[in-house]
């Protein structure tokens, strides 16, 4: 991402610091993560310490400072789907992506996840792709 489409996405919420969340959300639309240099460039122009953006960047889950695929391939691992196979579901996906959970395929096109429960028990075990 460069300069100029940060500083697009800037003005369109306005230089201020009670606009870091939406300009985070929107590099992380862009990008599918946060990366490094954006976050400086994001601080530098808003006047907000590089180490208070990251600890916004890691407080919420929707952020990664990691690349993520354009596939989001999500595993509950709750007791119910556990004890019902989630387990050799992850196994299986980690063989054919050659990835382990928090990882993306080096094309970036599969992140792998974990969670404790996608609210499906019932149907268990249960993965989501790109949250459906």
């Amino acid at each position: 991402m460069t300069h100029s489409e940060i500083e697009t996405i800037i003005e369109r919420y306005g230089n201020r610091e009670s606009s870091i969340l939406a300009i985070l959300q929107d590099v992380q639309a862009k990008e599918k993560y946060l990366p490094k240099e954006a976050l400086e460039h994001i601080g530098e122009k808003l006047g907000i310490p590089i180490n208070k953006i990251y600890r916004i960047a890691t407080f919420y889950r929707a952020f990664s400072l990691m690349p993520r695929g354009k596939h989001e391939v999500c595993v509950c691992m709750g007791t119910a789907c556990h004890v019902r196979g989630a387990q050799r579901i992850v196994d299986q996906i980690k063989i054919e992506l050659g990835i382990r959970p928090g990882e993306t395929t080096k094309d970036r096109n599969f992140t792998l996840e974990t969670v404790n429960c996608l609210g499906v028990c019932a149907a268990g075990p249960v993965l989501a792709i790109d949250g459906e």
